[in-house]
Protein backbone atom coordinates (compact mmCIF):
# COMPACT_ATOMS: atom_id res chain seq x y z
CA UNK A 1 0.00 0.00 0.00
CA UNK A 2 1.35 3.20 -1.17
CA UNK A 3 -0.03 6.66 0.10
CA UNK A 4 0.64 10.13 -0.17
CA UNK A 5 1.57 11.49 3.11
CA UNK A 6 1.92 15.37 4.10
CA UNK A 7 3.91 16.51 7.09
CA UNK A 8 2.56 19.46 8.44
CA UNK A 9 5.79 20.98 10.61
CA UNK A 10 8.24 23.06 11.31
CA UNK A 11 10.85 23.93 8.44
CA UNK A 12 12.86 20.84 7.75
CA UNK A 13 15.94 23.72 7.06
CA UNK A 14 15.75 24.23 10.71
CA UNK A 15 15.37 20.56 12.16
CA UNK A 16 18.17 18.47 14.38
CA UNK A 17 18.22 15.39 12.22
CA UNK A 18 20.23 13.48 14.82
CA UNK A 19 16.93 12.86 17.53
CA UNK A 20 13.80 14.75 15.33
CA UNK A 21 11.19 12.27 15.63
CA UNK A 22 9.24 14.05 13.04
CA UNK A 23 12.39 13.22 10.45
CA UNK A 24 12.50 10.04 11.61
CA UNK A 25 8.88 9.44 10.70
CA UNK A 26 9.31 10.59 7.57
CA UNK A 27 12.47 8.53 6.76
CA UNK A 28 10.07 5.74 7.73
CA UNK A 29 7.69 6.95 5.54
CA UNK A 30 9.45 7.07 2.61
CA UNK A 31 11.48 3.58 3.35
CA UNK A 32 8.04 1.80 2.76
CA UNK A 33 7.53 3.29 -0.54
CA UNK A 34 4.95 6.52 0.32
CA UNK A 35 5.25 9.95 -0.99
CA UNK A 36 6.47 12.64 1.17
CA UNK A 37 5.01 16.10 1.26
CA UNK A 38 5.80 19.07 3.80
CA UNK A 39 4.28 21.76 4.28
CA UNK A 40 3.95 24.82 7.07
CA UNK A 41 1.05 25.30 8.88
CA UNK A 42 1.11 29.01 7.99
CA UNK A 43 0.15 28.01 4.83
CA UNK A 44 -3.16 25.80 5.48
CA UNK A 45 -6.49 27.27 4.32
CA UNK A 46 -9.98 26.43 4.23
CA UNK A 47 -12.25 27.63 1.53
CA UNK A 48 -15.80 26.96 0.74
CA UNK A 49 -17.14 24.84 -1.63
CA UNK A 50 -20.87 24.51 -0.37
CA UNK A 51 -20.05 22.12 1.58
CA UNK A 52 -19.57 21.74 6.07
CA UNK A 53 -16.02 20.15 5.46
CA UNK A 54 -14.47 23.07 2.08
CA UNK A 55 -12.01 22.47 0.71
CA UNK A 56 -8.26 22.29 2.81
CA UNK A 57 -5.24 23.54 1.20
CA UNK A 58 -1.89 23.91 1.97
CA UNK A 59 1.35 24.97 -0.17
CA UNK A 60 3.78 21.80 -0.35
CA UNK A 61 6.69 20.17 -1.38
CA UNK A 62 7.06 17.28 -2.90
CA UNK A 63 11.00 15.73 -0.24
CA UNK A 64 13.54 12.95 -0.30
CA UNK A 65 15.06 12.74 2.92
CA UNK A 66 18.32 11.22 4.14
CA UNK A 67 20.30 10.71 7.38
CA UNK A 68 23.40 13.25 6.20
CA UNK A 69 23.49 16.32 8.49
CA UNK A 70 23.95 19.26 6.62
CA UNK A 71 22.31 17.63 3.42
CA UNK A 72 19.35 15.98 4.89
CA UNK A 73 16.22 16.84 2.36
CA UNK A 74 15.62 17.85 -1.14
CA UNK A 75 12.58 19.44 -2.21
CA UNK A 76 10.57 19.81 -5.57
CA UNK A 77 8.89 22.80 -6.43
CA UNK A 78 6.16 24.00 -3.89
CA UNK A 79 2.41 24.67 -5.22
CA UNK A 80 -1.26 24.36 -3.61
CA UNK A 81 -2.29 20.57 -2.86
CA UNK A 82 -6.09 19.92 -1.82
CA UNK A 83 -5.03 17.77 1.66
CA UNK A 84 -9.07 15.60 0.91
CA UNK A 85 -8.28 14.69 -2.90
CA UNK A 86 -3.82 15.02 -3.20
CA UNK A 87 -3.13 13.22 0.59
CA UNK A 88 -4.03 9.95 2.33
CA UNK A 89 -2.56 10.37 5.24
CA UNK A 90 -1.29 13.89 7.43
CA UNK A 91 0.90 14.12 10.02
CA UNK A 92 0.48 16.83 12.51
CA UNK A 93 4.08 17.77 13.55
CA UNK A 94 4.62 21.47 13.88
CA UNK A 95 6.03 22.05 17.54
CA UNK A 96 4.00 23.48 20.28
CA UNK A 97 3.09 26.03 22.07
CA UNK A 98 -0.71 24.69 22.36
CA UNK A 99 -2.05 27.93 21.38
CA UNK A 100 -5.24 29.33 19.48
CA UNK A 101 -2.95 29.30 16.48
CA UNK A 102 -2.46 25.28 17.11
CA UNK A 103 -6.12 25.20 17.91
CA UNK A 104 -7.08 26.21 14.96
CA UNK A 105 -5.25 24.49 12.38
CA UNK A 106 -6.17 21.41 14.56
CA UNK A 107 -9.66 22.62 13.82
CA UNK A 108 -9.22 22.68 10.29
CA UNK A 109 -7.52 19.57 9.79
CA UNK A 110 -10.63 17.93 11.70
CA UNK A 111 -12.37 18.96 8.46
CA UNK A 112 -10.76 15.96 6.96
CA UNK A 113 -12.57 13.65 9.07
CA UNK A 114 -13.97 11.15 6.15
CA UNK A 115 -11.63 11.78 3.44
CA UNK A 116 -8.00 11.71 4.48
CA UNK A 117 -6.69 10.26 7.80
CA UNK A 118 -4.90 12.93 10.28
CA UNK A 119 -2.48 11.39 12.98
CA UNK A 120 -3.00 12.43 15.94
CA UNK A 121 -6.43 12.94 15.62
CA UNK A 122 -6.86 16.53 15.41
CA UNK A 123 -10.27 17.33 17.21
CA UNK A 124 -8.88 14.82 20.29
CA UNK A 125 -5.60 16.97 20.25
CA UNK A 126 -7.28 19.57 21.05
CA UNK A 127 -9.76 17.90 23.36
CA UNK A 128 -6.05 16.92 25.55
CA UNK A 129 -3.24 19.44 25.97
CA UNK A 130 -0.75 17.84 27.76
CA UNK A 131 -1.58 19.37 31.32
CA UNK A 132 -5.29 18.96 31.35
CA UNK A 133 -5.53 15.58 29.70
CA UNK A 134 -3.60 14.03 32.46
CA UNK A 135 -5.98 15.76 34.94
CA UNK A 136 -8.18 12.63 34.17
CA UNK A 137 -5.21 10.48 35.48
CA UNK A 138 -5.04 12.37 38.70
CA UNK A 139 -4.72 9.40 41.02
CA UNK A 140 -0.67 9.10 39.01
CA UNK A 141 0.14 12.25 39.52
CA UNK A 142 1.90 14.47 42.44
CA UNK A 143 -0.55 16.96 44.55
CA UNK A 144 -1.61 19.36 41.66
CA UNK A 145 -3.05 23.26 41.50
CA UNK A 146 -3.66 24.82 38.57
CA UNK A 147 -4.65 28.52 39.59
CA UNK A 148 -4.07 32.06 38.45
CA UNK A 149 -4.94 33.60 42.01
CA UNK A 150 -2.22 34.37 43.89
CA UNK A 151 -4.00 33.70 47.16
CA UNK A 152 -4.26 30.00 46.26
CA UNK A 153 -0.86 29.87 44.77
CA UNK A 154 0.58 31.06 48.12
CA UNK A 155 -1.47 28.32 49.82
CA UNK A 156 0.05 25.64 48.25
CA UNK A 157 3.58 26.93 48.46
CA UNK A 158 2.69 26.85 52.13
CA UNK A 159 0.91 23.54 52.57
CA UNK A 160 3.86 21.87 50.26
CA UNK A 161 7.43 23.81 50.70
CA UNK A 162 9.80 23.82 47.87
CA UNK A 163 7.82 24.18 44.37
CA UNK A 164 7.50 23.80 40.61
CA UNK A 165 5.37 26.23 38.67
CA UNK A 166 4.99 26.11 35.29
CA UNK A 167 2.68 27.34 32.29
CA UNK A 168 -0.08 25.60 31.41
CA UNK A 169 0.51 25.33 27.72
CA UNK A 170 4.20 25.28 28.36
CA UNK A 171 6.47 22.90 26.12
CA UNK A 172 10.19 21.55 26.00
CA UNK A 173 10.80 22.32 29.92
CA UNK A 174 10.74 26.33 29.06
CA UNK A 175 9.59 28.80 31.42
CA UNK A 176 9.65 25.79 34.72
CA UNK A 177 11.13 27.48 37.75
CA UNK A 178 11.46 25.81 41.17
CA UNK A 179 11.15 28.33 44.20
CA UNK A 180 12.29 27.47 47.82
CA UNK A 181 10.72 26.25 51.10
CA UNK A 182 9.86 30.15 51.69
CA UNK A 183 8.67 30.77 48.72
CA UNK A 184 10.52 33.87 48.12
CA UNK A 185 10.07 35.43 44.36
CA UNK A 186 6.05 33.53 44.50
CA UNK A 187 4.74 37.34 44.24
CA UNK A 188 6.78 38.43 41.51
CA UNK A 189 7.06 34.84 39.27
CA UNK A 190 3.42 35.39 39.49
CA UNK A 191 2.77 38.74 38.50
CA UNK A 192 5.39 37.81 35.31
CA UNK A 193 2.67 34.63 34.25
CA UNK A 194 -0.02 37.02 34.53
CA UNK A 195 1.23 39.14 32.42
CA UNK A 196 2.09 36.51 29.71
CA UNK A 197 -0.76 33.61 29.72
CA UNK A 198 -4.63 34.31 30.30
CA UNK A 199 -4.72 31.17 31.35
CA UNK A 200 -4.38 29.89 34.58
CA UNK A 201 -0.59 28.34 35.98
CA UNK A 202 0.32 24.56 37.13
CA UNK A 203 1.88 24.64 40.26
CA UNK A 204 3.26 21.42 41.89
CA UNK A 205 5.87 20.28 45.11
CA UNK A 206 9.09 19.77 43.51
CA UNK A 207 10.02 15.87 43.54
CA UNK A 208 13.55 15.25 44.84
CA UNK A 209 12.79 11.96 42.79
CA UNK A 210 13.63 14.32 39.70
CA UNK A 211 17.13 13.12 40.37
CA UNK A 212 16.07 9.52 40.01
CA UNK A 213 15.26 10.74 36.21
CA UNK A 214 11.93 11.57 34.61
CA UNK A 215 11.07 9.02 32.14
CA UNK A 216 9.54 9.53 28.30
CA UNK A 217 7.30 6.54 28.23
CA UNK A 218 5.70 6.32 24.77
CA UNK A 219 2.80 4.47 23.32
CA UNK A 220 1.79 3.83 19.95
CA UNK A 221 -1.73 3.21 19.84
CA UNK A 222 -1.92 2.99 23.33
CA UNK A 223 0.62 0.01 23.60
CA UNK A 224 3.58 0.67 25.91
CA UNK A 225 6.48 0.25 23.28
CA UNK A 226 9.49 2.22 24.70
CA UNK A 227 10.88 4.58 27.10
CA UNK A 228 14.05 6.08 28.24
CA UNK A 229 15.32 8.23 31.26
CA UNK A 230 16.10 11.36 31.08
CA UNK A 231 18.21 13.31 34.25
CA UNK A 232 19.11 16.77 34.85
CA UNK A 233 22.15 17.94 33.61
CA UNK A 234 24.78 20.16 35.68
CA UNK A 235 23.10 22.98 37.54
CA UNK A 236 19.48 22.45 36.39
CA UNK A 237 16.55 20.62 37.71
CA UNK A 238 14.63 20.70 34.51
CA UNK A 239 15.50 17.02 32.51
CA UNK A 240 14.33 17.79 29.40
CA UNK A 241 16.81 16.71 26.46
CA UNK A 242 16.30 20.04 25.30
CA UNK A 243 17.86 21.81 28.02
CA UNK A 244 20.90 20.45 28.39
CA UNK A 245 19.35 17.29 30.15
CA UNK A 246 20.86 13.46 29.05
CA UNK A 247 18.87 10.14 28.41
CA UNK A 248 19.87 6.38 29.73
CA UNK A 249 18.21 3.61 28.54
CA UNK A 250 14.93 2.38 30.69
CA UNK A 251 12.51 -0.01 31.41
CA UNK A 252 8.94 0.01 33.38
CA UNK A 253 8.48 0.43 36.88
CA UNK A 254 5.27 -1.67 37.95
CA UNK A 255 3.43 1.86 38.66
CA UNK A 256 4.79 3.01 35.14
CA UNK A 257 2.91 -0.42 33.74
CA UNK A 258 -0.33 0.70 35.43
CA UNK A 259 0.15 4.29 34.22
CA UNK A 260 -0.11 3.02 30.78
CA UNK A 261 -2.53 0.02 31.31
CA UNK A 262 -4.95 2.87 32.58
CA UNK A 263 -4.61 5.09 29.53
CA UNK A 264 -3.91 3.23 26.70
CA UNK A 265 -7.40 2.07 25.94
CA UNK A 266 -8.96 5.97 26.11
CA UNK A 267 -6.09 6.80 23.74
CA UNK A 268 -6.55 4.95 20.94
CA UNK A 269 -10.21 5.24 21.13
CA UNK A 270 -9.24 8.85 20.57
CA UNK A 271 -7.00 8.38 17.96
CA UNK A 272 -4.09 9.27 19.51
CA UNK A 273 -1.37 7.31 17.60
CA UNK A 274 1.81 8.77 19.16
CA UNK A 275 1.89 9.89 22.84
CA UNK A 276 4.33 10.09 24.79
CA UNK A 277 3.99 10.71 28.85
CA UNK A 278 6.01 11.33 31.38
CA UNK A 279 6.83 10.27 34.68
CA UNK A 280 8.91 11.05 37.89
CA UNK A 281 11.13 8.65 39.57
CA UNK A 282 9.01 5.77 38.44
CA UNK A 283 5.64 7.04 39.79
CA UNK A 284 4.64 10.46 39.50
CA UNK A 285 2.63 11.35 36.01
CA UNK A 286 3.22 14.94 35.40
CA UNK A 287 2.20 15.11 31.52
CA UNK A 288 0.44 13.27 28.56
CA UNK A 289 1.88 14.67 25.35
CA UNK A 290 -0.57 14.41 22.25
CA UNK A 291 0.73 17.12 20.05
CA UNK A 292 4.20 16.68 18.67
CA UNK A 293 5.69 13.93 20.59
CA UNK A 294 9.33 13.39 20.66
CA UNK A 295 12.00 10.77 22.08
CA UNK A 296 12.05 7.91 19.46
CA UNK A 297 15.24 8.29 18.13
CA UNK A 298 16.78 7.97 21.67
CA UNK A 299 14.33 4.98 22.21
CA UNK A 300 15.42 2.94 19.59
CA UNK A 301 18.70 4.10 19.69
CA UNK A 302 19.26 2.57 23.61
CA UNK A 303 16.76 -0.44 22.41
CA UNK A 304 17.49 -1.35 18.88
CA UNK A 305 14.03 -0.80 18.30
CA UNK A 306 12.23 0.96 14.98
CA UNK A 307 9.52 3.05 16.75
CA UNK A 308 9.02 4.96 13.70
CA UNK A 309 7.89 1.78 11.93
CA UNK A 310 5.91 0.99 14.86
CA UNK A 311 3.75 4.34 14.06
CA UNK A 312 3.12 3.33 10.90
CA UNK A 313 1.89 0.17 10.93
CA UNK A 314 -0.59 1.85 13.27
CA UNK A 315 -1.37 4.83 10.72
CA UNK A 316 -1.87 1.52 8.25
CA UNK A 317 -4.08 0.07 10.24
CA UNK A 318 -6.13 2.95 10.51
CA UNK A 319 -6.10 3.85 7.06
CA UNK A 320 -7.21 0.47 6.06
CA UNK A 321 -9.90 0.20 8.22
CA UNK A 322 -11.57 3.30 7.71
Amino acid sequence: MTLRVAVQMDPLESIKIAGDSSFALMLAAQDRGHEVWHYDVASLAWQSDGTPSGQITAHAAPVKVQRVEGDHFTAGERRRIDLARDIDVVLMRQDPPFHLGYISAALLLDRLKGTTLVANDPREVVNAPEKMFVLDYARFMPPTMIARHLDDLKAFQREHGSVVVKPLHGNGGKAIFRLDETGTNLSALSEVFDLTWPEPHMIQPFLPEVAEGDKRIVLVDGEFVGAINRFPGEGEFRSNLAQGGHAEAATLTAREEEICAAMGPELKKRGLVFVGIDVIGGKWLTEINVTSPTGIVAIDKFNGTDTASLIWDAIERRHADR
